[in-house]
């Protein structure tokens, strides 16, 4: 835990601007709604995701738009975006690059991979091999890629959003664990309500409207509201009530391993980027709980259950909420 304690102290916090991060705000989640239809609550984590400085796992059935999510998110900012196909051949030097010698200069230049990017899909994630999956874990925690014993920073703004199928093991393999913590979020999308099936096949008819979306934030204001979000108040109060949540799954004798120290600074970090975007410099205790299920479900083994998260974590999450008393709202 000592590197996310390293990351966390780097990260500059600037005094809280509801009044000036509303309409940054405002605006991207229009943007991202008006292609990505019908999921208001999915975008709306989606974007704490971002603020907070974190990676997400899009886990859902094929074709219900984890794809497009990723890729809408991406071209409402104005930054750089790669995919990473992930397949059993692919190698960890696709994702983090490679040395290539260059006659003219007689020396080897870095041929950087797609992870230098703001934001990279990795796309099925586990159809890629675990040698391959691990080289996205320093990039994950640390921001930085280690080449030929040489360390490089990635962008300031780099975000991992990634995919996979719930239901087809044949050709897959299992996230580690390790891995799946480093997730902030493990977001499911659905199916669509008949209104909005038909909205998007409204939408779509002649053409993707995401091929139309012009950028509505910069990098600038990206890390702007993101510095926002370090500066957003947490009551001791609250702390105490992320923790009691924390060390209830740690204790509970159906919870063969309970959430880490992660899960902690996570659901902190989402709980103060969630506040920003309700328009407030604090954190309720109704925070904490809207946005405690897709950070805590996906990293929490329990008894008689072969991997994390799914339909019992979920179930699980949601009886913790019921169970941990909160504690009174915050003046502020």
């Amino acid at each position: 835990m000592a590197a996310t304690t390293q990351i966390d102290a780097s990260l500059d916090a600037t005094p809280p601007d509801p009044g000036r991060a509303q309409p940054l705000i405002e605006g991207l989640c229009g943007a991202i709604n008006r292609i990505f239809v019908g999921k208001p609550d999915v975008v709306d984590a989606f974007i704490v995701a971002l603020l907070a400085r974190g990676h997400v796992l899009l886990e859902d059935v094929p074709g219900v738009g984890k794809t497009t999510l990723a890729k809408t998110l991406a071209r409402s900012v104005d930054a750089s975006f790669q995919r990473i196909q992930c397949t059993p051949d692919l190698l960890p030097s696709d994702i983090s690059g490679t040395y290539i010698y260059n006659q003219q200069t007689a020396e080897f230049e870095l041929r950087p991979g797609p992870i230098f990017a703001n934001f990279v899909l990795a796309d099925e994630i586990n159809r890629a091999t675990p040698r391959t999956q691990s080289a996205l874990l320093e990039a994950m925690e640390e921001a930085t890629v280690t080449l030929d014993r040489e360390t490089r920073p990635l962008p300031e703004v780099f975000m991992l959003i990634a995919t996979q199928n719930p239901i087809e093991y044949q050709g897959t393999y299992a996230l580690p664990e390790a891995q799946k913590d480093r997730f902030l979020m493990r977001l499911s999308l659905g199916y669509l309500d008949a209104a909005h099936e038909i909205e998007m096949l409204d939408q779509q008819q002649d053409q993707s409207p995401l091929e139309q979306l012009a950028p509505v934030m910069s990098l600038d204001e990206l890390l702007l509201l993101q510095g926002m979000v370090r500066g957003v108040f947490v009551d001791p109060k609250i702390k105490d009530y992320i923790v009691r949540l924390i060390n209830t799954t740690r204790r509970d004798p159906q919870v063969q391993l309970g959430a880490s120290p992660r899960g902690s600074l996570g659901l902190m970090h989402a709980a103060q980027a969630l506040a920003l975007i309700r328009g407030r410099a604090f954190v309720q205790p109704q925070d904490v709980k809207d946005i405690a299920l897709p950070v805590l479900a996906h990293r929490m083994i329990l008894r008689g259950q072969g991997q994390r998260g799914g339909g019992a974590g979920i179930a699980y999450v949601r009886e913790l909420l019921r169970n941990v008393p909160p504690v009174a709202e915050v003046a502020r």
